[in-house]
């Protein structure tokens, strides 16, 4: 498979120094050099750490996103220019991108530890073989840790943070990402992405993510049947393969929803 291609590009770190906290990371400016744009991530917890200022943080992403529109350099420019002590920039760092969405997630999740809202603005983040047990057996199970999820992403309980391994779904899912998915899938499963358990399988190749495609055969009392069910890869150089329908070896433990960040 062809590497993914890779961009240099840079990033700065914004940093608040706040009357009663002192000084906390704001949150990642991260510049694509090509289109001359910058990505834009900060905290929202400012209504716990930032008293009487939170108002005035709250407001800030959407003023940098629209002095953003003029360009990278020229914001960067006016950072660098006018900001005071209580906000203030990093000196600029190199880094490696292949996606700049997912890269600002993964240098966000490095640098700031948001405190944690669960289920507002963070997702429980467990091993696949707790997921398979918290949401098929009704186990209770240790939370390895809280992912805050972005701003745009409609949080919910049955929804949990998983890193998956394995190339079989690039480049849409790289391998080593850490994952959102939520337990169940309404409606129709046809050309989604599932999350699915080989019962009996070992530790290491129990679980996998696949596109799920599959073909009814109806029966005369107007119900109908499984014909073929199909676990899709969407990475060509890795196999796709049939389930019997027959077997109850497969279980459909849960839907994928989004790449948090990449594990590189």
């Amino acid at each position: 498979m062809t590497a993914l291609a890779t961009t240099a590009a840079r990033y700065w770190i914004l940093e608040a120094d706040l009357p009663s906290t002192g000084v906390v990371t704001a949150g990642v400016i991260l510049e694509d050099p090509e289109r001359d744009r910058l990505w834009i991530r900060l905290r929202r917890d400012w209504d716990q750490i930032a008293g009487e200022e939170a108002e005035v943080f709250n407001a800030l992403a959407a003023d940098l996103e629209e002095k953003a529109a003029f360009g990278a350099r020229r914001l960067i420019e006016y950072f660098e220019q006018t900001l005071s002590n209580a906000l203030r920039i990093s000196e600029p760092r190199e880094t490696v991108v292949r996606d700049f969405e997912r890269s600002l997630a993964r240098l966000y999740r490095e640098h700031v530890r948001a405190s944690v809202r669960p289920f507002e603005t963070h997702l429980p983040r467990y091993s696949l073989a707790a997921a398979a047990g918290k949401f098929l057996e009704n186990r209770e199970v240790t939370v390895e840790g809280w992912e805050e999820a972005p701003a745009g992403l409609r949080l919910a309980p049955e929804m949990f943070v998983a890193r998956i391994a394995g190339r079989s779904m690039e480049p849409k899912i790289p391998d080593g990402s850490l994952c959102v998915f939520r337990f169940g899938v309404a409606g129709s499963r046809q050309g989604r992405l599932v999350l699915v358990e080989q019962t009996g399988g070992g530790a290491n190749d129990r679980y996998t993510v696949k596109r799920y495609r599959s073909e009814k055969r109806p029966s005369g009392d107007g119900s109908w049947s499984h014909e073929r069910i199909r676990l899709e890869s969407l990475n060509p150089e890795f196999p796709s393969w049939d389930l019997d329908p027959e077997q109850d070896r497969y279980r459909i433990v849960a839907e994928f929803v989004a790449v948090l960040d990449e594990n590189a």
